[in-house]
C-alpha cells in the first residue's frame, strides 16, 4: 500500500514535470519562431546616401538674413499651408524646398525693391514635410511622429519614443518604407533593446513607418 502511494506520488510529479517541460518547449519554439513571424526580409543596414538634403516643411522655423538690410532680416515660422510671409514678401511657398532654394527665391522677390539683395536662410527649428517624417505606431511607450534626421537609426527612434511597452512583440516589428512603394522589412527591436544586439540597429529612411505589434502574452 505504501509502495502504491509512492508510485502515485511520483507519477503526479512526473506528470507535472512533463507539463512544465511541454510548456517550456512551446515557449522556446515560439521564441525561436519569432524570426519568421513577420514574413518580411530584414531591413538593410544602411538606407540613405550622403547627398541627402533637408527639405523644409510646415512648422519649421527659418532664420532669414538679408545682407546690409537688417530691417528685412528676421526669424519666421513656416505656416501650416507651407508658406511664409516676410516684409516685401507676401506669400512664398517654401514647403518641399531646401534652404538654398528658398534664399534664391527671396532674392528674386526682393530684387524689385532692393539693389542686388544677398539672402541667407537657415533652418533653426526642424519638423520637416509630412512625407519625410518618421511615424511610430503600436506598442511603443510613446507612439509619435518624429522629424527625420540624416543617418537616424532605429535605436534613435526607440529612444525618442521611450522604448517598448510590456506587451510589445519587439522581434516581430516591421518598417513600412513608403519611399520604396510601401515595401516592408522586419526589424528585431527586442534583441536590440533588451539584449544589445546592434546588428539590428538599421538606418531609417525619410517617411518610414515603424510598426510594433502586440505579443501573444
Amino acid at each position: 500500500m505504501i509502495k502504491g502511494k509512492i508510485l502515485k506520488k511520483n507519477s503526479k510529479y512526473l506528470s507535472s514535470a512533463s507539463r512544465l517541460l511541454a510548456l517550456t518547449s512551446l515557449c522556446g519554439l515560439m521564441a525561436s519562431c519569432s524570426i519568421f513571424t513577420t514574413g518580411y526580409p530584414p531591413a538593410p543596414a544602411t538606407a540613405i546616401t550622403n547627398d541627402y538634403n533637408y527639405i523644409i516643411g510646415p512648422g519649421d522655423a527659418l532664420s532669414i538674413t538679408v545682407w546690409r538690410n537688417p530691417e528685412l532680416s528676421m526669424s519666421v515660422p513656416v505656416r501650416p499651408d507651407g508658406k511664409l510671409t516676410t516684409p516685401l514678401v507676401d506669400e512664398l511657398v517654401v514647403q518641399g524646398k531646401t534652404s538654398v532654394q528658398v534664399a534664391r527665391e527671396i532674392e528674386v522677390v526682393l530684387a524689385k525693391f532692393v539693389r542686388d539683395p544677398v539672402v541667407t536662410v537657415m533652418v533653426t527649428g526642424f519638423v520637416g514635410p509630412y512625407s519625410e517624417q518618421i511615424r511610430v505606431v503600436g506598442e511603443a511607450a510613446k507612439p509619435q511622429t518624429l522629424p527625420y534626421k540624416s543617418k537616424m537609426t532605429v535605436l534613435d527612434v526607440m529612444i525618442s519614443v521611450g522604448g517598448l511597452t510590456d506587451f510589445a512583440d519587439g522581434n516581430s516589428a516591421t518598417i513600412l518604407r513608403t519611399s520604396e512603394g510601401e515595401k516592408r522589412y522586419s526589424v528585431r527591436l527586442k534583441d536590440l533593446i533588451k539584449r544589445g544586439d546592434f546588428s539590428g540597429n538599421v538606418e531609417m529612411k525619410p517617411g518610414d513607418i515603424l510598426i510594433i505589434p502586440q505579443g501573444w502574452f
